[in-house]
C-alpha cells in the first residue's frame, strides 16, 4: 500500500520511478492463480510451507516461512501477507478507515500502561493526516460511511444483504452506531470480495490497480518484478546502492532517492541485512529501533446465527461500529465485518497446525481421523454464520521485535519475537466480555485469534517515526534519521497500532511523503540556482 501509492504520486509529479517486487507481478497480463485460496492449488490439502514456495508466490502470497521465535514455543510458520505487485493489499479485505484524532496522541488513551509503552504524540497531528485521508479515499474509491465524519462518500453501494440488514438493526436497537464499512471495492457483480486471494473481476481496488497499472501506463514508470532487494550499501549520509536478485541474476541499482515500501516485516529486516562498518547495528539503526515495537493487531472473530437463513450472495463485509473505540474510560478498538472464512478444508489444517504448534501433536492423530467428516461441518455451519471481526489496539514494546538469524539456505531468515503483555491480557478480556454481552441473545462462537502469532495481518511499528533520533528510527517525513535520500512509507512507521484497519493511514501517509520528497527535491534545486 504504501510503496505503490508513493510511486505513483511520484510519477505522477514527473519524477523517474522504478518498482523492484520481489513477489511475481499480479497485474492482469500476468499468469497469475486467481480466484481461489492458494491452498486449494496445493497437490494436497496442508498448511502452507518452504515447499509450496512457487504456488504461493504465484498466488500472490509470502512464498518462505519465517521464524516465530517467542519463549513460549518456537516455531515457523508462512505469514498470511502479500508478496506480488500491490503487496498485501492484493489480498485484503478492503477495508480502508480513518484512524480517529485520539490515536495521533496514543500515551493520553492508557494512563495504566506500562511506563514508556507508548510516545506522547505521533510527530504529525491528525489535522495533517486529514487532507490526505480525503485524498486517499478518492484515489482508491472508497465506497462506505467514513465514521470520523459521520459522513456517506458520493459512491455509492449496494443494499445490504438481509443478514446484514438484521444485523445492522440489531445494533441500532441496542443504542449503538453501526455504518457502512469504507470499502476500496467496485462491488461488480458475482463479487464476494475476494479477501485472502487475488480478484478475478477487476472489483478489488488494490494498489496494484490504483497505482502501480496507471504509473507504468500514464507516468513512464517501470516495473521490476520477480526482484528481490537482498542490501542497501550505504555511507554514513546516503544510499549510494541497491543490490538485488534479479530472476537469480545479481543487479545492482542506483537512484537518487530510495524509498522503501516491503511491510514493517520485511523492510525491518532489509535494514537489518544492510549491516556495514559504517552502520554496524544495520543501516538507520543508530537508535537501535530497527525491528522493535513490532505490533499486529489483536483480532477475534464471533461467528453469529443470524435468524435470517437466506445466504449472503454478495460480499458480506458490510458493517461496523466503533462504540467500543473508547468505552467506560478504556480504549479497545474497532469491530466490523470480517467476510467469508476459508473453505473447511483450509480451516481444518489450519486447526490441524495449531493443535501441533501448541504442543498437543499427540491429537493430531485422532483429529486426522475426523478430519473428513469435520471438513463438510465446517463448510455447513460457517455457511449459517455472520462473521464479526473485533479488532483490540495492542502496543509497543522493545521486546517485540522482527530480527534476523543466518540460515545455511537462505542467508538469513526473518524472526520475530512477539509476547503479550499482562497489561494487554488484561484490555483483552475486557473486550471480549463487552463483545460478547452486546451480541445476546444471538448465538455465536467466539474464534479465539489474539494470541496466535500466525494471525499478524496488521503488522506494523518496526522503524517508527519521531522527532528524537534516539528513540525512533525515521523523521517525522519518514526520512531515515542521518540518511539525505532513504525513506519508508510502509506500516512500519507507525510508532502506535490504532484501533481499526491501517490500510487507509499507510496510504495517506504514502501521499503525504511523496509530497514532502517533491518539496525537497524543489528546495535543493532552488538553492543549487
Amino acid at each position: 500500500m504504501g510503496a505503490a501509492t508513493a510511486g505513483y504520486a511520484l510519477a505522477r509529479a514527473g519524477k523517474r520511478v522504478l518498482f523492484c517486487e520481489k513477489g511475481k507481478s499480479s497485474l492482469r497480463e500476468a499468469p497469475a492463480l486467481r480466484g481461489r485460496y492458494a491452498e486449494q492449488f496445493f497437490p494436497r490439502c496442508e498448511a502452507p510451507t518452504d515447499k509450496h514456495g512457487d504456488i504461493l508466490s504465484r498466488a500472490g502470497r509470502y512464498p518462505s516461512e519465517i521464524e516465530d521465535r517467542s519463549p513460549d514455543r518456537p516455531i515457523r510458520f508462512v505469514p498470511f501477507i502479500g508478496s506480488t505487485t500491490g503487496g498485501s493489499t492484493a489480498l485484503y479485505g478492503m477495508a480502508l478507515e480513518r484512524f480517529f484524532p485520539c490515536d495521533f496522541s496514543p500515551r493520553q488513551n492508557y494512563p495504566d500502561a506500562p511506563a514508556n509503552a507508548l510516545p506522547q504524540h505521533w510527530p504529525v497531528s491528525y489535522e495533517e493526516f486529514l487532507h490526505y485521508y480525503e485524498l486517499a479515499e478518492q484515489l482508491y474509491r472508497v465506497r462506505g460511511t467514513v465514521d470520523t465524519l459521520r459522513r456517506d462518500t458520493e459512491l455509492p453501494v449496494p443494499p445490504m444483504s438481509p443478514r446484514g440488514r438484521e444485523l445492522f438493526d440489531f445494533l441500532e436497537r441496542k443504542g449503538l452506531h453501526p455504518y457502512r464499512l469504507p470499502q476500496a471495492c467496485e462491488f461488480v457483480a458475482g463479487c464476494d470480495g475476494y479477501q485472502g486471494y487475488l480478484c478475478e473481476r477487476d472489483c478489488k481496488n488494490d494498489s496494484a490497480r490504483i497505482c502501480v497499472e496507471p504509473a507504468l501506463r500514464d507516468f513512464n514508470a517501470e516495473l521490476l518484478d520477480e526482484c528481490e532487494v537482498v542490501k542497501l550499501i550505504a555511507t554514513r549520509h546516503e544510499v549510494t546502492a541497491v543490490e538485488c536478485i534479479h530472476r537469480g541474476q545479481a543487479l545492482t541499482l542506483r537512484g537518487d532517492i530510495v524509498v522503501l515500501g516491503a511491510g514493517a516485516l520485511a523492510t525491518a529486516k532489509l535494514l537489518l541485512d544492510s549491516a556495514s562498518p559504517e552502520w554496524p547495528n544495520g543501516l538507520a539503526n543508530d537508535s537501535g529501533m530497527v525491528g522493535r515495537n513490532l505490533m499486529r493487531h489483536h483480532i477475534d472473530l464471533y461467528a453469529i446465527f443470524a435468524n435470517s437463513k437466506q445466504p449472503t450472495i454478495g460480499n458480506p463485509k458490510e458493517i461496523a461500529f466503533n462504540d467500543f473505540y473508547f468505552s467506560g474510560g478504556n480504549k479497545f478498538g474497532s469491530i466490523q465485518s470480517f467476510g467469508f472464512l476459508p473453505p473447511g478444508a483450509i480451516l481444518a489444517d489450519t486447526v490441524a497446525r495449531d493443535l501441533a504448534d501448541s504442543g498437543m501433536r499427540w491429537a493430531t492423530v485422532p483429529f486426522n481421523t475426523v478430519k473428513p467428516a469435520v471438513v463438510p461441518f465446517l463448510n455447513w455451519m460457517f455457511s449459517r454464520t455472520t462473521i464479526l471481526a473485533a479488532i483490540l489496539e495492542d502496543l509497543p514494546y522493545p521486546s517485540n521485535r522482527v530480527t534476523i538469524r543466518r540460515d545455511s539456505e537462505r542467508g538469513t531468515r526473518l524472526s520475530v519475537t512477539y509476547m503479550l503483555k499482562d497489561y494487554d491480557k488484561s484490555r483483552l478480556a475486557a473486550f471480549r466480555a463487552k463483545v460478547s454481552s452486546i451480541l445476546k441473545p444471538y448465538r455465536f462462537l467466539l474464534l479465539k485469534q489474539a494470541e496466535n502469532n500466525q494471525r499478524i495481518a496488521h503488522v506494523c511499528g518496526t522503524c517508527r517515526f519521531g522527532l528524537d533520533p534516539a528513540d525512533s528510527v525515521l523523521d517525522a517525513n519518514n526520512r531515515a534519521h542521518g540518511l539525505a535520500n532513504l525513506y519508508v512509507v510502509d506500516a512500519s512507521f507507525f510508532p502506535s497500532s490504532g484501533g481499526t484497519n491501517p490500510a487507509l493511514t499507510i496510504a495517506a501517509n504514502a501521499l503525504r511523503v511523496a509530497d514532502r520528497i517533491c518539496d525537497a527535491k524543489a528546495a535543493s534545486r532552488k538553492a543549487s540556482t
